[in-house]
């Protein structure tokens, strides 16, 4: 039987991939930063509800998230869309292919979800890149009832069941007193040193850091003209560690640096949490194992476990929906040479034929590890089961 579903997912995602494909390409050629994904959000809501589901716009109080929702039976699948976009740099972390993979995954499974019994909702997710929007969406109940939860990530290389770190996204805000640099530098108070205090704290602090912590960080705001003593300045700091207990430890050391600029100079400061807190991603062993098996039948070739332990993929607000229920967050390989992630050249790849096949090799991997969920008894039971238990 399970070999009837899949035979059907393929030949749905062979007569949509034109569809598929044109989406892709059209969300990376107008890339739109955090919860202002407006073009793209309607792209993938539009689609999906031309096919006959169910759309609902501006969930959770956010302007660019949607649900779009087919079918009625118990085992509700949530299937995660991507579609925000960087500075500077487009869709080089091609979450174009996220979201085209998950419409696909869905249209797939939109034929057998009455014999499956299952419920398929796309979950339109903005601001992965910075502001948390899964994280919110959590928190407000969009993924309340969702028994299992998917998406498929664009990289360099295919890895099934990789952690990610988890990640505080903080901004510090000095604030001094200005004054003239040459007449009058000493009725100032230099906010601009309070924030290379605090640089240099950081830098200091880094050989001391626990095994897998980092930090990295920007300054936003610098001063004014060089002949002004600066009253403001500020900085974003990106902090990630192997988990949230080591992220918390971090958070106060870094905090410790950010003090220490203040009362260095006199200055006051503040510490403004620029998105909630992401979780280190705790993949379900059993989707990853099923998902592994779709990926090498499409003929892809997956990192071993032992090789996904050496790879870092970054931070994702996906690891926190996997610490509420059981979900996967693969990566699919594209063809994009030396380059990485959030490089120009890959997001130059990430809308190449390569990207277009993860599209649809993706949709199909999501589809064919919710077949194999809906069809073995003992995972139906034990992700219902997760669902009966946090209600």
């Amino acid at each position: 039987m399970s070999t009837d579903f899949k035979m059907s997912t393929r030949s749905t995602v062979e007569r949509y991939s034109t569809a598929l494909v044109d989406l892709s390409r059209s969300i990376h050629a107008e890339p739109e930063l955090a919860f202002a994904e407006h073009r793209s959000a309607a792209k993938v809501s539009g689609l999906l509800e031309a096919e006959g589901f169910e759309v609902e716009r501006g969930v959770a109080g956010l302007d660019t998230a949607f649900t779009a929702t087919y079918g009625s039976g118990e085992l509700v699948l949530g299937l995660c869309a991507e579609y925000d976009a960087l500075p500077e740099v487009g869709h080089a972390c091609g979450h174009n292919v996220i979201a085209a993979a998950a419409t696909g995954a869905a249209l797939a499974l939109r034929e057998v979800a009455d014999a499956l019994g299952i419920t398929v909702r796309v979950i339109g997710t903005p601001a992965e890149e910075v502001g948390g929007g899964k994280v919110l969406l959590l928190e407000r109940g969009v993924f309340d009832g969702v028994a299992l939860s998917m998406m498929v990530h664009p990289a360099p290389y295919e890895a099934i069941a990789a952690r990610s770190l988890a990640l505080a996204d903080l901004e510090v805000r000095y604030t001094g007193k200005p004054s003239h640099a040459a007449a009058a530098p000493h009725r100032g108070v230099n906010a601009g040193d309070a924030l290379t205090v605090a640089q240099v704290a950081i830098g200091l602090a880094r050989q001391h850091l626990e095994p897998g912590q980092m930090v990295s960080g920007i300054v936003t705001k610098g001063g004014a003209a060089p002949n002004i003593i600066p009253a403001s300045t500020s900085a974003v700091f990106d902090l990630r560690a192997d988990d949230l207990d080591s992220l918390r430890r971090l958070e106060q050391r870094i905090d410790d640096c950010f003090h220490a600029g203040a009362l260095a100079t006199g200055c006051s400061y503040e510490v403004v949490r620029v998105s909630p807190p992401y979780a280190e991603l705790t993949p379900d062993q059993w989707l990853a194992e099923a998902y592994r098996r779709a990926a090498v039948e499409l003929g892809r070739r997956p990192l071993s476990p032992e090789e996904e332990l050496r790879e870092k993929i970054g931070s994702t607000d996906m690891g926190n929906i996997t610490r509420a229920l059981p979900a996967i967050h693969p990566t699919i390989a594209i063809d994009c040479g030396d380059a990485v992630n959030h490089q120009h050249e890959f997001a130059t790849a990430c809308a190449s034929a390569s990207a277009d096949r993860a599209v649809l090799d993706g949709a199909l991997a999501l589809a064919w590890t919710t077949i194999a969920a809906a069809t073995d008894d003992r995972q139906r039971e034990r992700l219902l089961g997760a669902v009966a238990g946090a209600s």
